[in-house]
């Protein structure tokens, strides 16, 4: 039996897991939901359906804690009308994730999301690989920081589990990090658990200070709750394995059976 399927057997038979209670903070996790990919199928035929704003509804009607896009420089999948329109109509926070380019700082700026998150972007890329390097753009990031969070925008970095990067990400100025979870994700047997075992060391390091602690990247319903339990992570944005998933069951039971997971990895 696959691991997701021994999941929806565990909902159907035993129902809902107990809600985390007020006086159990630190038990909960927040689940943004990035739905790219419902606009990568949209952009391949260059039409109106599906929609990604719809599909961002749905998942805060499941459960979903934030709803995440990133507005790519060659406009691949998530385009300047998805954002203003999630932007009026999320009930949840919008968490834009984008270049640090002066174009995109710019309309971050004016549009004012809850939260933007910097990515390194290339345009030959399939996804993004790797996190950004801190240290090598140290001024650059500093003030597009500041700009975004002088406009009320909490920023976060996405990092490799790198103390130097961390340590960076604190000196510019970032409220917080996203660590990037894709080489675990990747990895298999031993090598997995030292990667798990780094991404520990990371959100530690950056707990201690004062970052708040966010992951993603590759993460799905098989390989989500070894990092889901780490106390200092606060944050999950998962993409790609939701809405795959979704084709299967639907947005809204593929948004429940993760945020399941989640409630069994704090539990």
């Amino acid at each position: 039996m696959s691991f997701v399927l021994f999941v929806v057997r565990n909902i159907v038979e035993h129902g809902t897991l107990s809600r985390q209670t007020a006086e159990e903070p630190q038990t909960m996790i927040r689940l943004g939901i990035n739905v790219d990919h419902v606009a990568t199928v949209r952009q391949a035929r260059g039409i109106d359906v599906p929609d990604p704003v719809e599909a961002a509804l749905l998942a805060e009607k499941a459960g979903a804690d934030g709803i995440t896009v990133h507005l790519r420089e060659d406009r691949r999948h998530i385009q300047e009308r998805d954002v203003k329109l999630l932007r009026q109509r999320a009930r949840s926070k919008v968490n834009l994730e984008m270049a640090v380019t002066p174009a995109m700082v710019k309309f971050a700026a004016k549009l004012r999301p809850d939260d933007a998150c910097f990515v390194p972007e290339k345009r030959q890329e399939l996804t993004t690989e790797g996190g950004l390097n801190v240290v090598a753009h140290k001024k650059k990031i500093m003030d597009a920081v500041a700009r975004l969070e002088n406009r009320g925008i909490h920023v976060a970095l996405f990092i490799d589990a790198v103390a130097a990067q961390i340590e960076c990400a604190k000196e510019v100025g970032a409220h917080a990090i996203e660590i990037h979870t894709g080489t675990y994700c990747n990895a298999t047997g031993t090598r997995r658990e030292k990667e798990r075992r780094a991404i520990i060391a990371a959100a530690q390091l950056a707990h201690r200070f004062g970052l708040e602690v966010h992951g993603g990247h590759g993460l799905n319903y098989e390989n989500v709750m070894p990092i889901a339990n780490i106390p200092e992570m606060v944050e999950l944005n998962i993409g790609h394995s939701i809405i795959a998933r979704a084709v299967i069951v639907g947005i809204e039971q593929a948004v429940r059976e993760m945020k399941q997971l989640l409630a069994r990895a704090r539990g």
